[in-house]
């Protein structure tokens, strides 16, 4: 499950960071408002973790503005705020849950449980294209009997695929929407990663291959079976 954390409190946010991974989950960590705002528009997250004050905009700015743009990513906030207006405020900016600081780490798990869990109603645990199958939770990628746990950017890459199935996506956005997009890697990273995938499709012997299309892009596209 990939997540989005925003937290301007540097040594709070590596902590949060270290319990998170260490319980499977991706997370992307950013430190202001204005970052989580671009973060949450470019990637494709299963939930949000917003702390109401941060620089550049608050976090029920950022909330406000998603929810505006049609964005229905499950958020949970966290403040040092506990007072009920402030809490009245959070929910109906459109917020899913509301953690008041400082919190137990277990209660911030549980938190985020419940969130995910609300957001299956929409979002598959599994996702598919041809014979493969991209199991979210585990980060696993499987076809015909054979499997491979992808690492963190093979799988975001290979979701933003099956999730976009039959649209060509830029090299450009790839590395955006990957690697986010004040990333110092050069473009040349994603040619590496789809290179990757395709080794793994290829041992897989998966009739689903990622075509390139010069100038355009990339995109997944399953190959008919021929008969005789």
């Amino acid at each position: 499950m990939n997540l989005l954390y925003a937290e301007d409190e540097r040594a709070l946010s590596e902590a949060v960071c270290d319990i998170l991974t260490y319980n499977k989950y991706l997370v992307d960590a950013v430190y202001n408002g204005t970052d989580a705002l671009e973060y949450a528009r470019v990637g494709e997250y299963d939930g949000i973790i917003l702390d109401i004050m941060m620089p550049g905009m608050s976090g029920i700015e950022v909330l406000n503005t998603l929810r505006k743009e049609g964005c229905k990513t499950p958020v949970l906030l966290l403040t040092a705020k506990s007072e009920i207006e402030d809490r009245i405020t959070g929910l109906d900016a459109g917020a899913d849950d509301y953690l008041p600081k400082p919190f137990a780490m277990g209660e911030l798990l549980a938190r985020i449980r419940a969130m995910l869990r609300r957001r299956e109603d929409f979002v598959p645990d599994n996702i598919t294209c041809g014979d493969l199958t991209l199991e979210r939770k585990n980060s696993v990628l499987s076809a015909n009997g054979v499997s491979f746990t992808l690492p963190k950017l093979e799988f975001r890459m290979m979701e933003l695929f099956i999730i976009n199935r039959g649209i060509y996506i830029s090299s450009e956005d790839l590395l955006t929407k990957i690697w986010g997009y004040d990333t110092d890697a050069e473009i040349g990273i994603v040619w590496v990663y789809i290179s990757y995938l395709r080794k793994k499709l290829t041992a897989m012997n998966s009739n689903v291959e990622i075509r390139a299309k010069r100038g355009v892009g990339y995109t997944l596209d399953v190959r008919e079976e021929k008969n005789g």
